[in-house]
């Protein structure tokens, strides 16, 4: 009723209008193009500075699916189940993988993103399965608009490091120390100094789970997981916009 100023005695929309114009919005990409909007009006009114920009990912678990190994072993696979009914299959999210990470086994999808580092907002992101290691995301998320990046060490490589110097961003990235080679203590100072930064990010995830009801969807499918998890990134940003009381000029 608040935010779209209801009076008592008006008509309002039930859930079944809701979900309908929610599904709706998945099926036209709307998601990304409101985000979009919003990220070029954050560009346009210098809010956005570009100065520094963190990359990082969390999981989004969704209900969890009671199927057999052999059905999920075919789900994998991408091989149809024919023995189940429509009804059963309308119930079934095919596209949300298993995963396992520090002993704790998710199943769901990723929110890939990537922040503004003076501002915490989310200037893009990526939908995958769970399954999805953080750094194979890293091209799809970095563009002409970055300079550079802060990232944990997952996402560290020879081959990362490579291409980011091809494209003239700056990696900030954090090191990472192997058996028989442990980090220097240069490079350990280089780490802290590079951690300060790179941990604003987890204060958009904290927000997310303690003022945003969690990081969780109950959506079924790729195409409404992306929009659901679109939305709460669309609608994170609007929060931070309050918390930085700055206002758009459109």
């Amino acid at each position: 009723m608040q935010f779209l100023n209801l009076q008592l005695g008006q008509r309002v929309p039930d859930a079944k209008t809701i979900w309908h114009f929610k599904n709706e919005l998945s099926r036209e990409d709307m998601i990304n193009k409101l985000f979009t909007l919003l990220h070029n009006q954050l560009l346009a009114d210098g809010i956005i500075l570009n100065k520094g920009t963190i990359v990082d990912a969390i999981f989004v678990n969704v209900p969890r699916q009671r199927n057999s190994r052999e059905e999920n072993a075919k789900i994998k696979e991408g091989i149809e189940l024919e023995d189940w009914i429509a009804k059963k299959a309308r119930q079934k999210d095919i596209d949300a993988r298993w995963t396992k990470k520090n002993d704790e086994t998710h199943y769901g999808y990723k929110d890939h993103v990537k922040a503004d580092a003076a501002t915490k907002l989310i200037t893009g992101f990526e939908v995958t399965d769970a399954s999805v290691h953080d750094s194979n995301m890293l091209d799809e998320l970095i563009n002409d608009e970055d300079n550079v990046v802060f990232a944990d060490s997952a996402y560290r490589s020879k081959a990362q490091e490579e291409r980011l110097a091809e494209v003239g961003i700056k990696s900030k990235i954090m090191e990472k120390g192997f058996r028989n080679k442990p980090l220097t203590k240069t490079q350990i100072t280089r780490n802290k100094k590079r951690s300060k930064t790179r941990v604003r990010v987890e204060h958009i995830f904290g927000f997310m789970t303690n003022s945003m009801n969690g990081i969780f969807v109950r959506s079924i499918g790729m195409i409404r997981a992306k929009a659901a998890i679109g939305m709460k990134n669309l609608t994170y940003n609007l929060f931070r916009l309050v918390q930085l009381n700055v206002e758009l000029t459109a």
